[in-house]
């Protein structure tokens, strides 16, 4: 054990490391799947105790995999699994005494089941500082469909209903307790080649992203940097994946404040608004899952409330200036910045981005290239073309929730 911890010191320093514990240790399990028994906390206690005295910078320990609801394999009662993680924050609070800044405690780190987290929430006690949850709403990656889900506006709302009934239930607990998603790929048993490792992912990945935001989940963890097929990196080259540039993108311009936000036009648009990280003004993310219809969008801030609420719209006809302007505006301040992303050749499978119609390439040493935006007129409306990702950076629209 101690070897594998050194060898993620390194990338420690770059990044916020969490371990999940196995939850399993000394439980029997039954023929049914069901683990019973209490928790065997010894071999996670040696592990914390070895990074306390090495100083090491743990941000959490996550306790279990997949064992909420019926699990994957194996599943512990809401019960018995609450009792271990108030028994798992004991230990970190007892080995962390005297530490600034503690570890987190997460979990289950499982498939969604409504009744099962609620208990698990009401029980225990703030003990959890952040409840986690997995999602693989597309199937398994042989399913031949993926393309076809991925570009369904219905099917991709579905997917909403994890992260409002989550909500729900953290907001009825009054607990400090937030939601993760602790691991998301899309489709289970690695994905599927071209598809969760190529451009057509990014579809699904940026609307999740959009989606858990809009229901204030607090961290979304791609399943993965590296691995199977639907990793952000390539897994012999280590070049980018599409869904690389696309998270780049979302972490740099979308900021945490969402803004509630409607789109009145073809059901294709999918569009998501939060204040710019990059300024005092706002950040749209637009998603054209058409492939044949090039969408006009104007964006409106009339009758803005402390919500920050953006009205989206496909106008009639392609000419004419939809954005509302603010009356103190000078020249200067009347253009916005756009980066449209798009499929090499138009091929959804394809594994190369474009940026503004420019190919993305990282260097041989691994640099990254600039993302560069273009720069438009604010009276124009946004040009989403067929199959499309555009993400605009408005810095002088200002909402009170962006204050």
């Amino acid at each position: 054990m101690p070897s594998l911890i050194l060898s993620a010191v390194l990338f420690m320093y770059r990044a916020r490391v969490i371990f999940g514990l196995n939850a399993l240790s000394g439980r029997t399990i039954r023929p049914d799947g069901s683990a019973v028994g209490a928790w065997n906390s010894s071999n996670a206690e040696s592990l914390m105790r070895y990074t306390v005295n090495k100083r090491y910078t743990i941000h959490g320990w996550e306790l279990g995999n997949e064992l909420s609801g019926n699990g994957v394999g194996a599943s512990v009662a809401a019960d018995q699994y609450a009792a271990d993680v108030i028994s798992l924050q004991k230990t970190v609070q007892s080995l962390y005494k005297g530490f600034r800044v503690k570890p987190m405690v997460l979990g289950p780190g499982g498939f969604f089941d409504a009744n099962w987290f609620s208990d698990v929430v009401q029980k225990t006690h703030n003990s959890l500082q952040a409840v986690t949850h997995h999602i693989y709403n597309l199937g398994p990656g042989v399913d031949d469909h993926l393309v076809e889900k991925i570009l369904d506006p219905a099917y991709l709302d579905g997917g909403s209903q994890p992260f409002s009934s989550l909500q729900s239930i953290l907001k009825k607990s009054g607990t400090s307790t937030v939601a993760w998603v602790g691991e998301a790929g899309g489709a289970y048993n690695s994905g599927r080649n071209h598809v969760t490792n190529a451009f057509v992912f990014s579809f699904w990945y940026l609307d999740q992203l959009g989606m858990a935001a809009s229901f204030d989940t607090k961290t979304y963890c791609r399943q993965s940097l590296i691995g199977g097929n639907y990793g952000l990196l390539n897994t012999t080259t280590f070049a980018p994946n599409p869904d690389y540039y696309s998270a780049l993108l979302w972490h740099r311009l979308m900021g945490r404040n969402v803004l509630s936000t409607s789109f009145s036009g073809t059901k294709k648009i999918r569009a998501y608004s939060h204040c710019s990280k990059q300024s005092k003004g706002i950040a749209l993310l637009l998603i054209n899952l058409d492939g044949n219809t090039t969408v006009q969008v104007g964006v409106s801030v009339a009758n803005t409330t402390a919500n920050g609420a953006q009205k989206l719209r496909q106008p009639h006809h392609a000419r004419g200036k939809f954005t509302r302007m603010h009356r103190h505006q000078i020249i200067g301040e009347i253009t916005r910045e756009e980066y449209h992303l798009t499929a090499k050749d138009g091929d959804l499978h394809s594994q190369t981005v474009l940026l503004n119609g420019k190919v993305l390439t990282a260097t041989s040493s691994g640099i990254i290239p600039p993302l560069q935006p273009m720069h438009v007129n604010l009276s124009a409306p946004v040009t989403v073309s067929p199959f499309s990702i555009v993400f605009v950076h408005i810095p002088s629209i200002h909402v009170p929730a962006c204050r």
